[in-house]
Parts: structure tokens; sequence; C-alpha cells
């Protein structure tokens, strides 16, 4: 299981807490979509998964900023996650961000609004924030390999359900 993250805005810790603090210590790996604000919240993220893909956003310090790259690619399986805080140009950019980059999956954040969103040929994922909703419900997701693919899914912080969706890949 991957699990995802992004807009944490803390100062002081990773901010994880119930269902998204589980999801962080067992999954075998994090993908956080940026926004960490701080080299100790990134730091904290570092202390719960051995295995963390990391992006910087635009409210990240310079520390973290000179840490982390703008975008990541994510190989796991057989599947491709393209990473990247924040793409101007809506859905459309983001759809060409992950097709010009072979991507299953593109992972982005900014909004703090927990979205899933499908597109001809890759889904759109933006976990929300678990930390700073800013008015939208708080969340983070999860992909797990299933029989014939995978299962996306985005929860609030607690574990309630928010929007789910499967992804078949051609084989």
């Amino acid at each position: 299981m991957i699990a995802i993250f992004a807009d944490t805005h803390s100062h002081t810790g990773h901010e994880l807490e119930g269902a998204a603090l589980e999801a962080a210590q067992r999954a075998e790996a994090v993908v956080h979509a940026g926004d960490f604000t701080s080299l100790p919240a990134l730091e904290a993220f570092r202390d719960v998964s051995s295995v963390l893909f990391p992006v910087h956003g635009n409210a990240d310090d310079r520390t973290v900023r000179e840490a982390l790259p703008t975008v990541r690619i994510v190989d796991h399986d057989s599947l491709r996650i393209a990473v990247t805080h924040r793409r101007d140009g809506g859905d459309v950019a983001l759809a060409m961000f992950g097709r010009s980059r072979e991507a299953d999956i593109v992972v982005s954040a900014h909004t703090h609004r927990p979205r899933l969103e499908r597109t001809d040929d890759v889904l759109l994922v933006n976990p929300g924030s678990h930390a700073q909703p800013r008015g939208n419900r708080p969340g983070f997701g999860t992909i797990e390999s299933t029989d014939n693919g995978y299962r996306i899914a985005l929860q609030e912080p607690d574990g309630t359900p928010i929007e789910s969706a499967r992804l078949k890949l051609d084989s």
C-alpha cells in the first residue's frame, strides 16, 4: 500500500493522527505532494516512513525547497505515479504532465480539497490536506493493489471514506 499526503503546513511535525497516521506507518511507501512548510515537518514524515517520495510546494521554506525536487516519478510494481505540487492550467495541465511522463496516476495538491478525477488516460489524485483543510474536508489517500489493478481511496484522517476509484492497468 502507498499512502498519499499533501499540504501539511506545519512548523513542528507531521500532524498525522488516527487512520492517517496508521496508513503512513504501515505503507510500503509514502508520497507527499508538497507544502510541508518546514524542515521539522519533512523530518517527521521521514521518521514515520522509511520510504518517502516527497516534492516541495509553494509554501515550503527555503530549506525544504533546497532539499526536495519540484517533480518526482515513482515506479511501484507496474504502477507509475507522477508527483507535483501544482500545475497552472488545472486538470488539462495535470493530465498533460502525467501523459508526458507516461504516468498512470498524477498526484498533486495545493487546493487542500480531496479529489479524484479520471481523464482519458491518467487518474488525477489530490489527497487534500490532513492537517489544514481550509474549509474543505480533511483528507489523505491510499493506493492498494487488487487482483486486477489498483484501488485508490481518499478518506478523512479518522478513516471516514470520501471517494474511491479503481485503476486497471493494461498488461
